[in-house]
């Protein structure tokens, strides 16, 4: 058994610069002001068009991430409908297979100490799921059948494609303080380095 932290991966996204020329040509048909995009415009017109709250215009432009999470967290996540996404499968992965390393992974949660009495019950938990899941493949069980005792804490990769609008609306949602806490976890990693490749973008959402 393996226990691991969350962890992400931005797997297409375009550079700021490139990103808000492209936007700002984009945006300004609605003006018909295209003679006014000089050299350096774009940063101010998208920071004007997020301030006026006309945020159609910037889903032109999408990020696609790797989230390594739990599957519980991915229950919340692809309830975002305007989005893609593509996930391990437990129906064809067979995590007793060497490519696995013979062995399940569970994602830590956030709100246990490890020395704390919670922590030590929901390792005992998880060290039963993988006990459990081995003995039903190795006694004929396929792996869509065995991971029905798969608990959420599974480790598993999803792939997420948004737009720039619905990647702020996530963040609104699952950065914020009354979000589930694994949720926060990884939302306000991806946030805090969107914040710096992004700053125009996504630099007024709050990270706190």
């Amino acid at each position: 058994m393996r226990i691991i932290s969350p962890t992400f991966e931005i797997l297409d996204c375009a550079d700021e610069e490139t990103m808000l020329k492209r936007l700002e040509l984009f945006g300004r048909v609605c003006y018909k002001s295209e003679d006014r995009i000089t050299k350096d415009s774009a940063a101010k017109f998208i920071g004007m068009i997020l301030k006026s709250g006309h945020e159609s215009v910037i889903e032109h432009e999408k990020i696609t991430v790797r989230l390594v999470c739990d599957r519980g967290v991915t229950h919340e996540l692809v309830r975002h409908r305007i989005a893609s996404y593509s996930q391990e499968s437990t129906r064809y992965c067979n995590y007793s297979q060497d490519k696995f390393g013979n062995e399940i992974t569970f994602i830590e949660p956030c709100f246990w100490q490890k020395n704390s009495a919670n922590y030590q019950v929901w390792q005992q938990a998880m060290e039963f799921a993988e006990k459990t899941y081995n003995k039903l493949i190795e006694d004929g069980a396929t792996p869509q059948e065995a991971r029905s005792v798969l608990p959420n804490s599974l480790k598993t990769e999803i792939v997420v494609t948004m737009n720039l609008r619905e990647w702020r609306h996530f963040f609104r949602l699952r950065a914020a303080k009354r979000a589930h806490p694994q949720m926060r976890e990884i939302a306000l990693m991806l946030l805090r380095e969107l914040q710096r490749r992004l700053p125009i973008i996504f630099g007024d959402l709050p990270t706190e």
